[in-house]
């Protein structure tokens, strides 16, 4: 009997196997493609650098030390970050319970009590059984044979679950880099923007009296003085939106920063114009993009732990060999420890769910199932992340070409105001000309203030796609 249950013991070790498939990346993934990893579409712009590499800490090309303080204090405070190290912890902590199931397990057990036996129980009906103090004591040792492999996937799927969301963490690092750089730099370009119309303002407001002093004099209407009354309201109307604006940036930089909104940073609130870059943007090409964008390595570890998933349902079509000891003593307590009362076991214990194997396959379906839906999200996460970067190249080029073409007509537009009010002031034109050009270079200059602003978004829109950020 012996000889027969080591030579079973030998065939089901020498038959150990690991169940379901191993990973690898399907050859068929978006990620595989030759144009995935090419050049960007977009990158031969003069705006940008194609061979450079997208520098680990990219707010750090604005050469503005107050927005590297920000950006550090919000790496080390904000609460987002937070909670993506408390999910670390928890998948640490999942894969620490893995692990635990290659080890020796052990136990311990006591259960004293005062008890009477049922006479129905031991077939004795009408027997006065005698009620006494009891107590059963054991202690155990099991290990499990892994012949199926089904807790080397489950590893597996643990490993890849801390991996995940180890790229999860760099993500919301890259997002709360961008973030507060976007606040940043709307606080500024708000300030510089309600510069600009305080400048309009006031210029009105000159035209304004110069008019209330023409129509004194008998040189002008009152209709002028009323027209540039009016213009000089709407100009003010601008005002309260734009500080509003300065505002609510300065709010969200102090939440991104661990701050509550009242605790806004005041020296941030003196910033009169944003950063600008003076030099090309560093892009890199596809390939070092996949590679470094947290969202795709997330995809892909997300994609390997389903997979391992599958080896943990399918192992359940194979049984499940437990080698055990215990030893234990049961008995009255009187005689607690006496010789009759000592007990053990040693051998292996079989289980196997062959009856249910209609609903194993099911669980290796769903198993099946989750991994295929997986994989449709990482060649998703490869296609968004390609779609973000190209997006941004052509909108940050193009706005870059619109920009100078405001310049261009914000400086015409001013030219043309001062042409205008130098014959106003000879006598050769009326006041109406006037109104229209200096109306024209307003509106041009604060055109071009808000596309300058929008140019500075795009900036941080364009880095956020270029997945810099997250390397410690």
């Amino acid at each position: 009997m012996t000889r027969r249950l080591a030579l079973l013991a030998a065939t089901l070790l020498a038959g150990c196997t690991t169940a379901g498939p191993d990973y690898h990346r399907p050859d068929a993934a978006v990620i595989a493609r030759p144009s995935a990893t090419a050049p960007f579409v977009g990158g031969d712009e003069a705006a940008f650098a194609a061979l450079a590499p997208v520098p680990d800490r990219w707010w750090q090309l604005y050469r503005d030390p107050r927005l590297d303080r920000l950006v550090e204090q919000a790496l080390a405070a904000n609460t987002d970050l937070r909670v993506a190290t408390a999910n670390i912890a928890r998948a640490q902590a999942s894969l620490d319970v893995a692990e635990d199931g290659r080890r020796v397990q052990t136990q311990v057990q006591a259960s004293p009590g005062y008890a009477q036996r049922s006479a129905e129980e031991e077939l004795r009906p009408g027997a006065a059984l005698p009620r006494s103090f009891v107590y059963a004591a054991s202690a155990g040792i099991s290990y499990q044979l892994d012949l199926a492999g089904q807790v080397r996937r489950a590893i597996e799927a643990a490993d890849a679950d801390v991996t995940a969301t180890r790229a999860a963490y760099d993500s919301v690092r890259i997002t709360v880099a961008a973030d507060t750089t976007r606040a940043y730099l709307d606080a500024c370009s708000s300030a510089r923007e309600i510069g600009v119309a305080q400048r309009a303002l006031d210029l009105q407001s000159r035209t304004t009296r110069l008019t209330e002093r023409l129509v004194r004099a008998g040189r002008s209407g009152s209709l002028d003085a009323t027209r540039s009354t009016t213009q000089e309201a709407q100009v003010r109307a601008t005002m309260p939106a734009l500080q509003a604006a300065q505002r609510l940036a300065l709010y969200r930089l102090a939440t991104l920063t661990g701050r509550p909104p009242a605790e806004f940073d005041r020296d941030v609130a003196a910033c009169t114009g944003e950063p600008h870059l003076d030099r090309p943007i560093p892009i890199g090409d596809g390939a070092a993009l996949l590679r470094r964008r947290p969202d795709v390595r997330r995809a892909e570890w997300e994609l390997r732990a389903a997979t391992a998933r599958i080896g943990v349902a399918t192992a359940d079509l194979y049984p499940r060999i437990a080698l055990g000891a215990s030893v234990g003593s049961v008995g009255l307590a009187e005689r607690a420890l006496g010789s009759d009362t000592f007990k053990f076991s040693l051998g292996p214990l079989i289980s196997w769910q062959f009856p249910n194997r209609t609903r194993v396959r099911a669980r290796i379906a769903a198993a099946q199932a989750e991994s295929d839906a997986a994989y449709a999200r990482f060649d998703g996460t490869v296609l968004t992340a390609l779609r973000e970067t190209e997006s941004g190249l052509t909108v940050y080029a193009r706005d870059l070409d619109r920009v100078a073409a405001l310049r261009e007509a914000s400086r015409q537009a001013g030219k043309a105001a001062r042409d205008a009010e130098t014959l106003f002031r000879a006598g050769r034109t009326g006041f109406l000309p006037v109104l229209d050009a200096q109306r024209t270079a307003i509106g041009a200059e604060q055109t071009l203030a808000a596309a300058e602003s929008r140019l500075a978004a795009d900036q941080v829109q364009l880095f956020l796609a270029l997945g810099g950020g997250w390397q410690t």
